[in-house]
């Protein structure tokens, strides 16, 4: 932890502000004054990193690598003053100096170099890391652009460009001297030398990884880990010749090639330059990060054959992938090892996170893109995938069946997650039911013939962010209550608040917190857009990656019944509800965007319906990011996790609301499943058909055709969709989706007409419970105090101890 009092720290601010902007105080912009706090806090934490390198270089210690091609880093003022000890001196230097602390704060751009889940799973876990004291370096790109700003223009989504550098790059440390270069294109020619052969890269383009390096402080600990994002140059001059010749754009060609690289997080994939500057990204990142690694451990132990002892690299998904064979290369022709030395040394070093049980979500590449791009990885690829055919023939006695299901070539497509099965030392699912699934069906042929390979560690969320932080009147009660900070810690401490579930005082003062984050969160989005959240109704809150499986358009399908319900009965007694909204469509996911507008309709029509008010509302709330959901979640009270089950591999946000006194109606998938082993029946809103309920279902023969002919709700929401809203909208094509199907998907392919009657049952049975406020937070109380167990904290001494071999804080 640092320790600065306020004097200091105001010197080292107008320190920055003088030298590094020529401003005092009093010219000083709010944009000045965060950059020069920004770099005040680097370079605490920037000293504090050497320290933490030279410990790990003295004792030797292994080090974890966590490649992920997403890091959701969201806002990072607030979280590392608050990680180093000094927020509450930062705030009131600012105050000193003029400045509102909390205006500041929202002056940062979030980070986004994330697309949802995975991105901010991959964020926690590297807080977690350092605070747990593991020695941890994470690595993606340094996207100049991240995730898209959303605009809802006409109720539609358009897609704005996401400059975080602006100001982001305050936080950035460049190193120039640990430059990588990366190689594209070109050809292997052989070359022999002294009887051995050295394949030679030639006529290939080169790309220079720059490391750009943000550092990441721990909580109540000196120990820093780092965030290395990787940026990209090439490394040929501008030809001035082109360039006097005027002729301007050729003269700059291979810059803007090279740097095409960084320039986007996830480009449209959906053509053949979009395939290749993809595949490009991934072996870039993965390239600069396994030279790195490799460059740093030979400078300390002068050999790599204790590589696999000395680092584990974890890959995040399937898109770090190209790290094994890009480690083979290094090892068999810059060090010169065999096969078997090489193969050894990166079987006991690679670890795979499968996040997906989704066919389409796992990896293939055509194989002529990578035998075009990287011609040299793959030669060692298919030599990996020869011998791992052979294996498995050996093994399944030639049944080419199931085989060719664990091929990692196979019709001319490059398998990511099969290389992964075969490569790595260690295979995790992120949640028990997820982990299930993939061992009994989409990699059950793997687990048979290596289980030991096979783990399970559920997911977790930095409950310091997610909870201390965003809410602090709730800390603040939690602390009263159990009479420490030991949680912030220890999150399984947080257990002690459940002796006060029949305390009356501390469920109004808990029931009073919701209230007034709700009252602030509607002022913020009164300010933000002009819609005014009935804050006397339940917020009934759905915010998630925008996906056919989890099943927005099932919430919405409820919402019409509700309206439909209050026209036939205006006079009729209704809980009012505001239901919430918050979903970014990929920009090619045709299906999202549409139901994104869809949301948009209902929610003008209701708006403009005198029955309605101060009834039924739906708000759309655009843009959704960490920094609107660290607003959002503690005033949440009934958290919609509602995805068809067997198709979550764990989710994220479930266990946000939970920690924040949020109840849950959801399904029984991914990591719901665990939270209502803690939570028993009595204190979540379970609905809807099981995994195995919908498989059966699926093999039987599901036919939603007939739930709309019997159900006459269902009929009238479906028709709805047909007959369309009274901004002249029609949904025509989802309705037929549902019943028909279309495209090549199967008629209402995730069971949300299977599921409608249940779903709006546990609706009526949360709206019951709601109007009893008592027993609505106990259950409260009761989700806050049991949910420790999904904390980063956790998940990581699972990685720890089960996976990566190394000891924590908490040891």
């Amino acid at each position: 932890m640092a320790e600065y009092t306020k004097a200091q720290l105001t010197e080292l601010i107008i320190g920055k502000l003088n030298r590094s902007f020529g401003r005092s105080v009093d010219d000083a912009t709010p944009l000045h004054m965060f950059k020069a706090c920004a770099l005040v806090l680097r370079d605490i934490m920037a000293q504090h990193q050497m320290e933490t390198s030279n410990q790990v270089w003295e004792k030797q210690e292994r080090q974890v690598h966590y490649l992920s091609l997403e890091f959701l880093m969201g806002r990072s003022l607030e979280k590392n003053a608050y990680n180093l000890g000094l927020l509450d001196t930062l705030t009131e230097t600012l105050e000193d100096l003029g400045f509102s602390a909390a205006d500041l704060f929202e002056t940062e751009p979030d980070a986004g170099l994330g697309n949802g889940g995975l991105g901010r799973l991959a964020a926690c876990y590297l807080d977690s890391l350092t605070t747990q004291e593991i020695p941890a370096t994470g690595y993606s790109i340094c996207y100049e652009l991240g995730i898209f700003k959303q605009k809802i223009i006409d109720g539609k989504q358009v897609e704005l460009a996401d400059n975080w550098l602006g100001l982001g790059d305050a936080w950035l440390i460049p190193k120039m001297d640990e430059v990588e270069e990366v190689r594209f294109g070109g050809h292997i020619e052989d070359n022999w030398v002294n009887g051995q052969n050295k394949p030679k890269h030639v006529g290939y383009t080169a790309v220079l990884a720059i490391p750009r390096d943000m550092e990441i402080a721990g909580y109540k600990t000196n120990h820093t880990n780092t965030l290395r994002l990787w940026d990209a140059k090439s490394p040929a001059p501008v030809d001035m010749s082109l360039y006097s010749r005027g002729e301007y754009l050729k003269a700059v060609e291979q810059q803007a090639m090279a740097e095409v690289i960084a320039k986007v997080l996830y480009p449209d994939d959906n053509h053949y330059e979009g395939k290749s500057l993809r595949l490009k990204q991934q072996y870039f990142f993965v390239s600069a990060t396994a030279q790195s690694i490799v460059r740093q451990h030979r400078a300390q132990y002068g050999t790599l054959r204790n590589f696999h002892q000395k680092h584990v690299i974890q890959i995040n998904d399937t898109h770090p992938t190209l790290v094994i064979p890009e480690l083979m290369r290094i090892l068999l022709d810059v060090e010169g090892y065999t096969w078997d030395e090489a193969w050894h040394i990166v079987t006991h070093t690679v670890c795979y996170t499968n996040h997906t049980v989704l066919a389409e979500a796992l990896e293939r590449w055509p194989q002529n893109l990578i035998e075009t791009l990287l011609p040299r990885i793959w030669e060692i690829l298919k030599e990996i995938a020869s011998r791992y055919q052979r294996e498995l023939e050996g093994y399944f006695g030639g049944d080419m069946n199931r085989v060719s299901r664990m091929a990692i070539i196979w019709g001319g497509e490059v398998r990511m997650a099969n290389l992964c099965i075969c490569a790595c030392q260690a295979v995790n699912g992120v949640s028990a039911l997820h982990t299930e699934i993939l061992k009994q069906d989409v990699f059950h042929d793997a687990y048979l013939r290596q289980p030991d390979k096979f783990k399970n560690v559920t997911n977790g969320v930095d409950h310091r962010r997610w909870l201390a932080q965003v809410n602090p009147k709730l800390d603040a009660l939690i602390q009263d209550c159990t009479g420490n900070d030991k949680y912030l810690l220890h999150p399984e401490a947080i257990r002690d608040l459940e002796k006060f579930q029949k305390d009356k005082s501390v469920l109004k003062q808990l029931e009073a917190i919701k209230l007034e984050n709700k009252r602030k969160f509607a002022g913020y989005v009164g300010r933000e857009s002009g819609v005014m959240l009935n804050t006397d109704a339940i917020f009934d809150v759905q915010v998630k990656r925008l996906h056919e499986y989890k099943r927005q358009l099932l919430n919405v399908l409820h919402i019409i019944s509700l309206y439909q319900k209050l026209h036939d009965e205006p006079n009729a007694e209704f809980t009012p509800q505001t239901f919430l909204f918050g979903a970014k469509a990929a920009p090619g996911y045709h299906v999202a965007k549409e139901i994104i507008q869809l949301i948009n309709s209902l929610a003008a029509q209701i708006s403009n319906d005198p029955i309605c008010k101060d009834k039924l509302q739906v708000v759309f709330l655009e843009n959704y990011r960490v920094s609107l959901a660290e607003k959002l979640m503690p005033a949440s009270e009934l958290s919609e996790q509602i995805s068809t089950a067997g198709k979550e591999a764990s989710g994220t946000g479930n266990m946000k609301f939970m920690m924040n006194g949020a109840l849950t109606i959801g399904t029984l998938d991914g990591a719901n499943v665990e939270m209502h082993q803690q939570l028993g029946d009595e204190n979540i809103f379970l609905f809807g058909l099981t995994a195995d309920q919908v498989n059966d279902l699926r093999n039987q023969g599901y036919h939603p055709l007939d739930y709309y002919q019997r159900n006459q709700t269902i009929k009238r929401v479906v028709d709805q969709l047909s007959s369309g809203f009274s901004d002249g909208s029609s949904y025509a094509d989802l309705a037929k989706r549902l019943l028909f199907g279309a495209g090549g998907s199967p008629a209402d392919e995730y069971f949300l007409l299977a599921d409608f009657d249940s779903y709006s049952q546990a609706h009526r049975r949360a709206l019951e419970v709601y109007a009893n406020r008592e027993q609505w937070n106990r259950m409260s109380l009761i989700n806050i105090a049991r949910s420790g167990i999904f904390a980063a904290d956790r998940s990581i001494q699972d990685y720890a101890h089960t996976i990566w071999n190394v000891p924590t804080r908490n040891d």
